[in-house]
C-alpha cells in the first residue's frame, strides 16, 4: 500500500454515517491489489467485491458484520479517482455550510430510498458532483 485515508462520511466530523468506515488505500497497480487479498482475507475482510467497471477501484472489501463495520477500498494511488474521494472529503471537513447540505440530503435520501443502497448512492452523485468542482475552482 503507497498511502491509506479514512474518506466517507465517518471522515466527517458531525456528520451523521452509517456504523461502517470507509478506508481508502492506494496502490501501484491491480496485481498489488491481488497480492493484498490473502491477507487481507486472514485479517477478517470476508466480503469481496471486485469493482471492474472503475479501472482504478480494484476492490471494496468488507468486514465486521456485527457492529461497526469496515469496508477497504483498493485503488490506484494518485488516480483521478483517488483524488476525488479526498477532496470532497476535504471540503466538506472545510465547509460545514457544505457539510450541513449534504447532512439534509443524506437524510432526506435515506428516508426515500431505504435499504435500496444503489439507489441512495446515484442519487447523492449529483451533490456530490457539485461539491467537486467547486473545490476545483481557483478562489
Amino acid at each position: 500500500m503507497v498511502d491509506i485515508d479514512h474518506i466517507g462520511s465517518t471522515a466527517v466530523p458531525g456528520l451523521s454515517a452509517k456504523p461502517i468506515i470507509d478506508i481508502m488505500a492506494g496502490l501501484r497497480g491491480p496485481s498489488d491489489a491481488e497480492a493484498c487479498l490473502p491477507i487481507l482475507g486472514e485479517s477478517g475482510y470476508d466480503d469481496v467485491t471486485p469493482e471492474p467497471e472503475e479501472d482504478d477501484w480494484f476492490y471494496c472489501l468488507g468486514r465486521g458484520v456485527h457492529g461497526i463495520g469496515v469496508h477497504l477500498h483498493l485503488v490506484k494511488a494518485g488516480s483521478q479517482f483517488q483524488e476525488r474521494h479526498i477532496l470532497f472529503r476535504d471540503c466538506l471537513r472545510t465547509s460545514q455550510e457544505d457539510a450541513r447540505r449534504y447532512q439534509v440530503l443524506k437524510e432526506r435520501l435515506a428516508f426515500e430510498y431505504g435499504d435500496m443502497r444503489e439507489e441512495y448512492t446515484i442519487a447523492k452523485t449529483e451533490f456530490i458532483e457539485s461539491i467537486i468542482e467547486k473545490a476545483k475552482k481557483p478562489v
